[in-house]
């Protein structure tokens, strides 16, 4: 089916989602909405967030989405149950990866960096509760992250002082896993490398996404067989130069525009 798959986030960040799609499924056509006017979705109430993924969501439909990626942790684990319910198009999320990090850590001590409305979340806490009630977590909001990200500061030194303040506190507690809870942070994988050191191992759920959405297209039997050339459309209604800079090294495969949404 050559109709496309369609992906959403408060922002850039999901485009870190989209890259793992895009290399797993190489033949799909995709389309990304860029929610940045109301990034970041982890400071907004829940009601808000639901309005914004039912706006979205409505959005990619209209324009023939086969299935819909919630490529944001905040969204999905304030509104995709919600989603499910009321559209009839296959839905896949992302959450934190508790349970891999929590399995594997040996000194029983795993940190996470996401959104406040991810940690505050009832799917977060039953997570957490079934996968990781044997391990110290110690949870960490990234305040001020999305917006430096959304805002083209990611190598700034407010972006350096910021990750030292959150994860110098969780090596003080030997932390040997770190998880991402926020699609944008993986953009940031370099620098926290750089102040964890090689003992702790960082964990992003974009891979198991992308390998999920395999997973439900060819249930669905939704998997795109066309040999014809991919199309991919990027959409942001803030300032397009910064998606343009973040898929700088995609330019000539990828097409990105304004759009009031």
């Amino acid at each position: 089916m050559q109709k496309p798959i369609g992906i959403f986030d408060s922002g850039i960040g999901g485009t870190s989602i989209w890259r793992e799609i895009n290399t797993l499924l190489p033949n799909e056509n995709t389309i990304y909405l860029a929610d940045s006017i109301n990034a970041p979705y982890g400071e907004q109430a829940p009601e808000k967030i639901i309005e914004f993924c039912i706006k979205n969501t409505e959005l990619l439909i209209q324009k023939g989405c086969k299935l819909i990626v919630v490529a944001c942790n905040t969204a999905t684990t304030n509104a995709i149950d919600i989603l499910r319910e009321k559209y009839d198009i296959p839905f896949i999320g992302i959450e934190p990866a508790i349970k891999p990090a929590a399995i594997n850590s040996k000194t029983n001590s795993v940190g996470i960096l996401a959104t406040k409305g991810t940690l505050s979340s009832s799917l977060f806490a039953k997570t957490s509760e079934e996968f990781a009630w044997n391990v110290q977590i110690t949870e960490q909001v990234g305040t001020g992250l999305v917006t430096l990200i959304e805002t083209g500061k990611l190598y700034s030194d407010e972006m350096t002082n910021l990750l030292h303040n959150y994860l110098n506190p969780m090596l003080d507690k030997n932390i040997d896993y770190l998880v991402l809870g926020c699609s944008h942070y993986p953009y940031l994988i370099p620098q926290i490398k750089e102040i964890l050191g090689p003992e702790v191992t960082i964990i992003d759920s974009g891979l198991a996404v992308a390998k999920q959405t395999k997973t439900i297209a060819e249930k669905y039997n939704l998997l795109n067989k066309s040999k014809s050339i991919q199309n991919n459309q990027f959409y942001t209604n803030s300032d397009v130069s910064i998606i343009e800079h973040i898929l700088k090294d995609l330019k000539e495969f990828i097409q990105i525009s304004h759009l009031n949404f």
